[in-house]
C-alpha cells in the first residue's frame, strides 16, 4: 500500500516540534485540521443524530425551490426517480471519499492526495464558487421574501411591506443587513458540531414548510382549484427534448453537500458513523424533496416558477388565507437563514487554504477568523443587493461547481486510485459517475444558452415590430 501523504494544509518542512505543535492546534476547533486520524479512530464528540442534522441542513437549501419546477418539466414520475437516483449517487460518492480519506482532514486535503497541490486549489476553488453562488442565492431568496423581489411592484411585494407598507426600514438594503447581523452569533462559531441545534431547527422548518405545502394542496384539491399533475414530460410544451436536462443540475444543486463530510465526520465520536448519518440523512431529504415537488405541483400546475416561493403571494390561487402563504414563506426563509451558518463555515475553510496556504490553524488566529469571516459576509451582502434574480447562478453552477464537486472529483479520485484499493465494479461506478456528470451538464448547458439566445433573438423581433 503506497503511503499517506500528509494532509495538504500541515505539510512539514521539518520534522519534530512542528509537528507536535499541529497536533495540539489539531485538537482545537477549526476540524480541517481536528479530523487527522484514520477513519474508524475519531476523536470528537457529536453524536450520529447531531451528524444527521448537519448532513440534512447541508444538503436541504435552496435548491428545494426548484424542485416542483423540475417536476414541471419532466412530470413527477421521472423527477421522483431522479432525485432516488441522486440520493444514490451522492451516497456512491460520500462512500468514495470516506474510503479514500485515510487521514485527510478535508476534501480539499483528499484531492491533494490524488492530484497533488494543483488538484487541492481546483477543488477549494470549485466549492468556493458553489458556496458563494449558493449563500448569495440565500440572502436573495430571504431579501425577496421579506422585501419582495428587486424588480419590485406590488405582486411581489415582500412579506413585511405587506404587513407594514413601504418604509425604509423594510427596504431590502436594511432587511439583509438586519439578517446579516443576527447571523454574526452563529457564523462566528468555531466547531461545526456547535451549530446542531439550529441545523435540527432548520430541519424541523423544512418539514413545517413541507406540511403547509402539504395542506394548502389538500386545500386547493377540496376546493377545485388545483388538478392532479402530470406524471410524465408535456413534449409539447418544451422547445426541444434536451430541455429535460435542465432538471438534472438542479437536482444534482439539491444534493451537493460533500464539501461538508469531512468536517461533520471530524467531529463524531466515531467518524465510522459517518455512512449511517449520510444515508439516513440522504433518506430523510429525497423524501423531503419528493413530498415538496409533488404538492408544489400539485398547487401550481403549469403555472409554477422556478423559485417556487414566488407563487406564495398574495395571490397563489388556492383561496387560502394568506396567513398560510405568508407561513409558508418565512418558514421556509428562516431555514435558509439557519442554513446560512453551516456553508458559511464551508466557504471559509476553503477560502483560507486557498489564500492562506500553510498558515497555522485559522481556529488559533482569532484575528484571520474574524477578518475573514467579515470580509465573506461583506461580499455575500454586495451580491445579494447587486444581483436582482437567482436563476442565472441556479442554471449555470448546477452544471458546472455543483456537479463537479459532487460526481465528477470523487469519480476521479477512485480512478487516480493512488492507494491500490479500488476494485474493479468500483472504478466501473466511478467511472459511469463521471461520464454521467459530463454529458449530463454539457447538454443541460447548451440547452440553456440556446434558449437564452432564441429568447434574445423573439424579444429583439418582438421590439422591431
Amino acid at each position: 500500500m503506497a503511503p499517506k501523504n500528509p494532509p495538504l494544509s500541515a505539510v512539514p518542512t521539518s520534522a519534530g516540534s512542528r509537528d507536535s505543535a499541529a497536533a495540539e492546534d489539531a485538537a482545537l476547533l477549526l476540524p480541517e485540521h481536528a479530523g487527522s486520524a484514520p477513519c474508524g479512530g475519531g476523536a470528537g464528540s457529536a453524536s450520529v443524530l447531531g451528524a444527521v442534522f448537519n448532513v440534512s441542513t447541508s444538503v436541504v437549501g435552496a435548491g428545494i425551490m426548484s424542485i416542483p419546477a423540475a417536476m414541471r418539466v419532466l412530470g413527477v414520475a421521472p423527477a421522483v426517480a431522479l432525485i432516488a437516483a441522486a440520493a444514490v449517487l451522492a451516497n456512491a460518492a460520500v462512500d468514495f471519499m470516506l474510503r479514500y480519506t485515510r487521514g485527510a482532514p478535508s476534501y480539499a486535503a483528499l484531492m491533494g492526495d490524488a492530484f497533488g497541490r494543483a488538484g487541492a486549489a481546483l477543488l477549494n476553488v470549485f466549492v468556493a464558487g458553489n458556496a458563494f453562488g449558493t449563500l448569495t442565492v440565500y440572502l436573495i431568496v430571504v431579501g425577496d421574501v421579506m422585501s419582495g423581489a428587486a424588480g419590485g411592484g406590488d405582486a411581489n411585494a415582500g412579506v413585511l411591506q405587506e404587513w407594514f407598507g413601504h418604509h425604509w426600514w423594510t427596504s431590502r438594503e436594511v432587511v439583509l443587513a438586519a439578517v446579516a447581523v443576527v447571523l454574526l452569533p452563529l457564523v462566528l462559531q468555531k466547531r461545526v458540531d456547535s451549530l446542531r441545534f439550529t441545523s435540527a431547527i432548520s430541519i424541523l422548518l423544512a418539514v413545517v414548510f413541507m406540511l403547509i405545502s402539504l395542506g394548502i394542496a389538500v386545500y386547493a384539491l377540496i376546493k377545485g382549484t388545483a388538478t392532479m399533475p402530470r406524471m410524465l414530460p408535456d413534449f409539447s410544451s418544451l422547445s426541444s427534448p434536451f430541455e429535460l436536462f435542465t432538471a438534472v443540475p438542479v437536482i444534482v444543486v439539491a444534493f451537493t453537500f460533500h464539501f461538508n463530510v469531512h468536517p461533520i465526520r471530524a467531529e463524531l465520536n466515531k467518524t465510522s458513523d459517518m455512512k449511517a448519518a449520510v444515508r439516513i440523512s440522504l433518506v430523510l431529504c429525497a423524501a423531503i424533496y419528493a413530498a415538496v415537488g409533488f404538492f408544489g405541483f400539485l398547487l401550481f400546475g403549469d403555472a409554477t416558477m422556478a423559485d417556487v416561493l414566488a407563487n406564495f403571494d398574495r395571490s397563489s390561487g388556492a383561496g387560502v388565507p394568506q396567513a398560510l402563504n405568508d407561513a409558508a414563506r418565512l418558514s421556509y426563509a428562516l431555514h435558509l437563514v439557519l442554513v446560512f451558518p453551516l456553508l458559511l463555515f464551508s466557504l471559509r475553510v476553503n477560502v483560507d487554504e486557498l489564500l492562506f496556504p500553510g498558515r497555522r490553524p485559522l481556529a488559533t488566529d482569532t484575528r484571520r477568523f474574524v477578518s475573514l469571516t467579515a470580509v465573506l459576509m461583506a461580499v455575500l451582502y454586495a451580491l445579494a443587493i447587486a444581483i436582482p434574480s437567482i436563476w442565472t447562478l441556479f442554471e449555470y453552477s448546477g452544471s458546472t461547481f455543483a456537479v463537479t464537486i459532487s460526481l465528477i472529483f470523487p469519480g476521479a479520485i477512485v480512478l487516480r486510485d493512488v492507494h491500490g484499493i479500488a476494485k474493479r465494479k468500483d472504478k466501473a461506478l466511478a467511472a459511469t459517475m463521471v461520464i454521467l456528470a459530463v454529458v449530463t451538464s454539457s447538454i443541460a448547458i447548451a440547452s440553456n444558452i440556446m434558449t437564452s439566445i432564441s429568447d434574445k433573438v423573439s424579444g429583439g423581433h418582438v421590439a422591431s415590430r
